[in-house]
Parts: structure tokens; sequence; C-alpha cells
């Protein structure tokens, strides 16, 4: 038994139905994926965020400079001293 079914428009247009909408978590602006699975084509939410949206997310100014072992373990050394310094 089918969860939802909805019609094709003469322009080639289909709308979600809002039981698929609740599951899926969509809403005005989603983007959905359609992958071609032998017997079945399947419909599933895109992802929300590319690794590329990732990526800058996590380095707003670009990927930072490469640090050895030493410094990085200096640096812990001296944010954790100054942090935690007796006042």
């Amino acid at each position: 038994m089918p969860l939802a079914l909805s019609k094709v428009t003469a322009q080639g247009q289909t709308s979600v139905p809002v039981e698929v909408r609740r599951k899926l978590g969509i809403g005005p602006g989603s983007v959905l994926e359609w992958d071609d699975e032998g017997e079945a084509v399947v419909v599933r939410r895109a992802g929300r965020y590319t690794s590329e949206d990732v990526h800058r997310a996590i380095f707003p100014q670009g990927v930072p400079a490469r640090r050895t072992l030493d410094e990085l373990a200096e640096g812990i050394r001296r944010h954790i001293k100054k942090r935690h310094a007796r006042r």
C-alpha cells in the first residue's frame, strides 16, 4: 500500500503530499533527489550541506597553516596555562 499518491501536471510537475513532506521534513525550497534503483525510482531529501559548505563553515578564512605536533602541544599548553592561571 503506497504512503501517498500524486498526479503529474501537463508541465511535468507534481505536488509532494503532506504525509511525505512531514516524513521527509521538507518544505518550500527543499531539494529532492531522484535515484534510479533498478525496478524503482526513489525520491529522498537531498543532503542539506555539501562538503564545500561544511569546509567554508569550519575554515571561513581558508585552510589554516600546518603545524607540527610540538607546535600543537605548545599551543595547548599555553592555552591551558592561561585559562587556568591562578588569579
